[in-house]
């Protein structure tokens, strides 16, 4: 779910380290009155009564290769939508790979339990449809903290309607749906586990939550190469090159 974004949650923790700033009017969190709260009810009540618990014994319990399968199959479930995606995106060679890899891995990885396409070099093409709306040039719209699923915003959760239509995973009985959406949703959470210290630290988690998820969903739309927007600084940059 979350990419290597790691220098970004550092940079946030060091940025946020000499001082503590006010808080300021975001004008991308316009809902921010409305959203400060449900991300404490996510937190204190969801994640440390329900979602943590149920992750860690889950963890323990779950061999690593058959949580290895279960990840598998499901991303083998999402790649139709991704091909379609990158279509729409206009990039032909991330569709065909997706393509490729859901072929792949249908048939020789035994309906994606095991992910053969990657060991044949085709890299499973992350793309949905609210990365579409921004290639296209929707912008983001307001940010939003969503009741038991964490970050969005108007135009990913548009988005993200959208691939709901078109996932195989609508052929599916509703009790093996909600058991894939489980799996997503615990192996989400594993992999925050880490990540658990940072939030921890930082000094107001709610505005770190919310500066990762843009850098992610920016490095997302770019392939992992955002553009470098240079802001103006009143350091010495001798200085900084010493810290």
């Amino acid at each position: 779910m979350f990419k290597p974004i790691l220098a970004a949650f550092a940079a946030i923790v060091i940025s946020g380290c000499a001082s503590v700033p006010a808080e300021k009017e975001d004008e991308r969190d316009p809902l921010q009155s409305l959203n400060r709260p449900i991300y404490d009810f996510n937190m204190e009540v969801l994640d440390t009564y329900i979602l943590r618990p149920l992750t860690v014994g889950y963890v323990e319990i779950t061999p690593q290769p058959v949580r290895t399968g279960l990840v598998n199959f499901s991303t083998n479930l999402t790649t139709p939508t991704d091909a379609i995606n990158a279509g729409l995106q206009g990039k032909p060679a991330s569709m065909g790979i997706n393509v490729a890899r859901f072929l792949v891995n249908s048939t020789v990885g035994i309906f994606g339990i095991f992910d053969v396409a990657s060991s044949l070099g085709l890299k499973h093409q992350d793309e949905d449809f609210g990365q579409t709306l921004g290639v296209w040039g929707v912008g983001d719209g307001a940010y939003l903290m969503l009741p038991g699923m964490g970050p969005s915003t108007v135009r990913n959760l548009s988005g993200d309607i959208v691939d709901n239509f078109v996932l195989p995973e609508i052929a599916l009985s509703s009790p093996q749906t909600i058991g894939l959406f489980a799996i997503k949703v615990l192996e989400a959470r594993a992999s925050l586990m880490a990540q658990e210290k940072l939030l921890e630290e930082s000094l107001d988690p709610y505005i770190f939550v919310k500066d990762v998820y843009f850098q992610r969903q920016l490095y997302e739309l770019y392939d992992g190469n955002p553009p470098i927007k240079e802001e103006p600084t009143d350091f010495d940059e001798d200085f900084l090159e010493n810290l």
